[in-house]
């Protein structure tokens, strides 16, 4: 899959002023990398969401900055956002070294059907939604694919161990980590109610067990004058 071409200026305006810049749909940045010095630029906040809803932020994108001849190899590892509306306020992209090996995280994303789930009632419960994983930039994918249609019955689960990677990619998680596992509905509705069978009880319906009540105190108090 071919990267997707996202451009870019350099960027002046640092600060506070860089909410003149938002107002106008353009979102400050920065890139950073091993071989290269932090560098203030900025991206046209459409071309920003478009890339990370096409690849997310486990894939390459070629940011091609004006005045520059070859557009840059990144990677965006962080997002700032507006918490109320989660609009992007600012990006970090990594420029890699194509030759070098990098860690990024990867998302993980169900598919197919679980047989366990055709002749019973139940879910899928996925304890898991992203690895850790070491590659060089070029093999590295924008997410990891697990198949479900191994889960024949409740006792089935897949672990890290389970998936299923292309050549060149190590997962640097823990091997036995679960990643999903079908659970029967009505263990579901018991584990909700003991969760209720542990809420507190109101302050009145408590007894207080070893601590001495007011009249206790005072009698203590006038025993020692």
């Amino acid at each position: 899959m071919d990267k997707p071409v996202m451009n870019a200026q350099p960027r002046e305006i640092i600060g506070k002023h860089v909410k003149r810049l938002r107002s106008e749909g353009v979102i400050p940045a920065v890139i950073y990398g091993k071989a290269v010095a932090p560098i203030h630029i900025q991206v046209p906040l459409r071309e920003l969401e478009a890339a990370l809803t096409e690849v997310g932020e486990a894939a390459l994108l070629s940011l091609q900055i004006e005045g520059e001849k070859a557009p840059r190899s990144v990677l965006v590892r962080d997002q700032q956002r507006d918490v109320l509306t989660q609009r992007i306020l600012h990006a970090d992209f990594y420029e890699v070294v194509m030759t070098e090996t990098l860690r990024a995280h990867v998302p993980l994303v169900l598919e197919g059907e679980a047989p366990v789930l055709h002749d019973a009632d139940g879910l899928l419960i996925q304890q898991l939604e992203e690895v850790e994983v070491e590659c060089l930039p070029g093999d590295l994918v924008p997410q990891i694919v697990v198949d479900v249609s191994s889960l024949e019955s409740f006792d089935d689960a897949i672990f890290v161990k389970d998936l299923i990677v292309p050549a060149g990619i190590e997962i640097l998680d823990e091997p036995e980590e679960m990643v999903v596992k079908a659970m029967p509905i009505a263990a579901e509705v018991e584990e909700e109610e003991e969760e209720e069978e542990l809420i507190p009880m109101a302050a009145d319906e408590v007894e207080v067990v070893g601590r001495p009540g007011r009249e206790e105190v005072e009698e203590e108090e006038a025993e020692e004058e």
